[in-house]
């Protein structure tokens, strides 16, 4: 009689089935379905699952930016109960961030250059001469008027401060005017810008007024000599227009026995 061997088969081992296990396992087909990680949080008395990515199909906004729930649906009854009777875990609504704002300096402007100054106006050469030819005779004129001091009796007296204004002038034969002065054309000069008109000669002057004497001469009044007239200045000083190559100026009385006029 023939023996046969008949070899008993086992079943192989498999995990065993849980709640929990059925859980992740829906979880697992949730995920590859939407294509977002997530996670699955276990806790001593429930688990919560929760999407970490809206599916991919989601419109933009969509559920206000709200993670995407796992399908409970295919679930056992045991892992339902778990799941509702698992404790919510929440997050707060808004994170708080906090940012290290950097220090800030405040520099000062500087401020603008001053604008370019606009370069004066050229004088034309006519101009020019004539300021050229006036600073020549001023510098001419001072260092006569340094050996010829004004006298202090010239303050206040009109005649003398007439007279004072034509210092440098030069000396010209039968001059009358400011361009040149002999010595009666000065002295009828002077006491014509006052209003007193004086003979033009130096001979008919003397006799045009009252004689003083010496004691009595008053600044301003005319000094005469044989051939020459001048201004008293006071004290033992005259004014007058000498002679060809000088000029009017402030000099000592250079008469013997000169006679004072008095006019008016």
């Amino acid at each position: 009689m023939s023996e046969s061997t008949i070899r008993a088969r086992h079943r192989a081992a498999r995990r065993p089935s849980t709640p929990l296990t059925e859980l992740a396992s829906a979880a697992s087909e949730q995920m590859g379905t939407v294509g977002r990680r997530s996670a699955v949080v276990a806790a001593s008395s429930g688990l919560m699952v929760s999407m970490l990515a809206l599916p991919s199909s989601a419109a933009p906004g969509e559920s206000g930016g709200a993670l995407a729930a796992v399908d409970t649906a295919a679930l056992t009854a045991s892992a339902r109960a778990v799941l509702n009777t698992s404790p919510v875990v929440s997050a707060p609504a808004e994170a708080v961030f906090t940012v290290d704002a950097p220090a800030v300096t405040a520099v000062k402007p500087t401020p603008p250059p001053p604008p370019a100054r606009e370069p004066e106006p050229t004088r034309s050469r006519a101009a020019s001469r004539t300021a050229e030819r006036a600073a020549a005779s001023t510098e001419a004129a001072a260092p006569q008027a340094a050996n010829n001091p004004v006298p202090q009796s010239v303050s206040g007296n009109a005649v003398l401060e007439v007279a004072a204004r034509y210092v440098g002038v030069p000396y010209v034969s039968g001059g009358s005017t400011p361009d040149g002065f002999d010595c009666s054309g000065f002295t009828s000069y002077v006491y014509a810008q006052l209003g007193i008109n004086l003979p033009r000669t130096s001979s008919a002057q003397r006799n045009a007024g009252t004689v003083v004497s010496r004691a009595d001469a008053q600044p301003g009044d005319l000094i005469w000599s044989p051939g020459h007239i001048g201004i008293y200045a006071g004290g033992d000083m005259m004014i007058d227009a000498p002679r060809p190559g000088k000029t009017v100026q402030f000099r000592s009385i250079w008469q013997s026995s000169p006679t004072f006029i008095r006019i008016g």
